[in-house]
């Protein structure tokens, strides 16, 4: 025995449901399906399931136009009984408006297999597009906040082929949402070569957008540390250069007299060699 559970996204209200055996050929596609990638794997197991045991869950639907039936969750099971060469289909028939029909979907999915985070943020834009509500008035209706939904549609901002190489790398949500950070597609582009080249997690793709807004100059005490060593090498070298004229024989020697704006050096070199006796 199947248990019908049906949850209104309005006011609480009488739902008649109807459990039956459809023919698969009369179901049409949801329009407002938010997922738009089946795995290929993911149906062929499934189906294997469904030839073995049998369609453990049926689809729901409410009636359609011209006799068909329109689906409203379940398109994964639809397409795996329709590979497993089944001519009808378990059905729970439900009467919903347009817009729960696609609310329904949405849930259905984001509630099972992990739903692209692309797909999930076009179909929460396209409830409110379609449907005319906010941000807000979706967030209550679904169960989520309205800075949930805000910040999934924001993703939606970065441009087709940025998408393409998010989606094509797995990178994750975060990752799309630091790159939201940057002005423009060429520098989302210039970042992303840098976050795939070096398989850099979140953490490190937020500090190297970090660092492409404003990159870090050296501060006042680095450049004197840096200034500081160069001094100390030529005084070195200079002191090298004595000992070794000393060494040689040659009685040279230098003087060192620092000032607030400059270090002078004075090396006095004999123009003869003293004889030994």
């Amino acid at each position: 025995m199947f248990k019908v559970e049906v949850m209104s996204l309005f006011k609480p209200k009488e739902q008649k449901a109807k459990f039956t055996e459809i023919p698969i050929d009369q179901v049409v596609a949801n329009p407002h399906q938010p997922r738009k990638n089946f795995s290929g794997d993911s149906l062929a197991e499934l189906c294997d399931s469904i030839k073995t045991y049998g369609l453990i869950q049926p689809i729901t639907v409410r009636k359609g136009t011209y006799s068909k039936y329109e689906l409203i969750a379940g398109e994964r099971r639809l397409r795996a009984c329709t590979m497993a060469g089944m001519k009808t289909i378990p059905a729970i028939i439900i009467d919903v408006s347009n817009y729960e029909s696609a609310a329904i979907a949405m849930i259905e999915n984001l509630q099972r297999e992990n739903l692209n985070f692309f797909d999930e943020a076009e179909g929460y834009s396209n409830l409110i597009s379609d449907f005319n509500i906010t941000q807000e008035e979706l967030a209550q209706r679904i169960g989520k906040t309205q800075a949930t939904i805000a910040n999934k549609i924001r993703i939606l901002k970065l441009s087709p082929v940025v998408k393409k190489i998010i989606k094509a790398n797995n990178l994750t949500e975060r990752h799309a949402r630091a790159l939201l950070k940057l002005p423009g597609e060429d520098i989302q582009l210039k970042a992303l070569k840098k976050i795939t080249k070096n398989n850099l997690n979140v953490t490190q793709t937020d500090e190297y957008v970090e660092f492409l807004l404003s990159p870090k100059k050296p501060k006042n005490n680095q450049k004197s540390t840096r200034i500081f060593k160069d001094i100390r090498i030529f005084s070195n070298t200079i002191k090298q250069a004595i000992d070794m004229m000393n060494k040689s024989g040659v009685n040279a020697y230098s003087e060192k007299n620092e000032t607030d704006e400059y270090i002078e050096y004075l090396v006095k070199i004999p123009k003869f060699m003293q004889k030994e006796p």
